[in-house]
């Protein structure tokens, strides 16, 4: 192998596929990057066994060839590197890395002993813009499950209802979900999140179109010379539609701001009590105030002026409460729940397509 790349590209390609690469994995290769040609193109790519992503750029190849290196030492040296052009040659198993100021030697390991995803042949196809994508993720993710003992919970469930394509997560303590766009195309996959998190560090600046392909044991999604390959999470996950409620006794309407400012500033006097705070919505004075109480520390009440139809009483944690609020995008949000015991629905009155449901705390 023997190449002329770019150190940004280079520097761009690894920082890509880096976070992937498992140093503490039970195959020592896996704490590698590949790097090959790829018919007068480079590609960079790394591996979890449950997650790969590729990285193409281009580059002046001389010489075919491949070769395997430690992740965090070549992408820790090619960042470190002044730009410009940045000649790779392979001899034997070393990378030799030249520029005008520095010559270096990389030890690796044979190509053939990095394990490779297996490719989608016959899958479904379609496409979504990457920026929606983006700003959805944004929105579900903080939803999912870190619990490994229920790991259907540990996955966004991209499926579609009624011809539209939608984005769910839920660790059962609370729900997320959005609707992105109508799609003809029957989907039903369970994404972990981790390989979501990775996909929402690709389509950070790609606003093109998203390809995505999937059959029934992988999902892959393509953000122009990036690719990110996932395994699905086997299992059902559950009906989560029948916890929507059709109907509410008390809902109320505010500025998404006025809530938040009052939730964060309740939130500091329910730290002791993990985060528990009680709302109460009252129909009379319209106004929405959520107490907390912090018995070494003091207690606070805190009132929002709202427009509400109903009074009642919830107990919510609050961290819940502020992630959600951070994932509406509005300037109103509408507060709705039937009961003490039954959830709160929130969502944004001028976007039907996003809504989070949080349980209550037994008050």
């Amino acid at each position: 192998m023997q190449l002329q790349v770019t150190q940004e590209n280079l520097s761009k390609a690894l920082g890509t596929v880096g976070r992937v690469a498992n140093a503490r994995g039970t195959l020592p290769v896996l704490a590698n990057v590949l790097i090959k040609t790829v018919e007068n193109r480079l590609s960079i790519a790394a591996t979890n066994l449950d997650i790969g992503i590729t990285h193409y750029i281009g580059a002046k190849v001389g010489e075919d060839g491949a070769i395997t290196v430690p992740a965090r030492l070549m992408q820790d040296f090619v960042s470190s590197l002044p730009s410009g052009v940045i000649d790779l040659t392979l001899e034997d198993a070393k990378l030799r890395i030249v520029t005008e100021q520095y010559q270096s030697t990389i030890n690796g390991v044979a190509a053939d002993e990095f394990p490779v995803m297996p490719a989608i042949t016959e899958g479904k196809t379609w496409k979504v813009n990457g920026a929606q994508l983006k700003a959805s993720l944004q929105q579900i993710i903080m939803a999912a499950s870190s619990d490994e003992a229920r790991p259907v919970l540990t996955g966004v469930f991209i499926h579609t209802v009624e011809g539209k394509l939608c984005m769910a997560a839920t660790d059962s303590y609370r729900l997320a979900e959005k609707v992105l766009m109508p799609l003809e195309e029957s989907l039903s996959l369970l994404v972990p999140v981790s390989a979501m998190q990775d996909g929402l560090r690709i389509v950070n600046d790609f606003n093109d179109d998203v390809v995505v392909v999937s059959d029934e044991q992988q999902v892959l999604f393509r953000a122009g010379d990036v690719e990110l390959v996932a395994r699905l999470i086997e299992g059902k996950y559950p009906d989560y539609r029948k916890l929507l409620p059709a109907n509410f006794a008390v809902t109320a309407t505010l500025k998404r701001a006025d809530l938040l400012n009052v939730t964060k500033v309740s939130s500091l006097f329910a730290r002791e009590s993990a985060g528990s705070i009680t709302i109460h919505v009252d129909e009379t004075t319209q106004q929405l105030s959520i107490r907390s109480v912090a018995s070494q520390l003091g207690e606070n009440t805190a009132t929002a002026t709202a427009e509400i139809q109903g009074t009642g009483d919830i107990t919510l944690n609050s961290r819940y409460l502020l992630d959600a609020l951070h994932a509406i995008s509005g300037a109103d949000v509408k507060f709705c729940f039937n009961g003490k015991l039954e959830p709160i629905v929130l969502t944004d009155p001028s976007d039907a397509d996003y809504t989070h449901l949080i349980m209550p705390l037994k008050s």
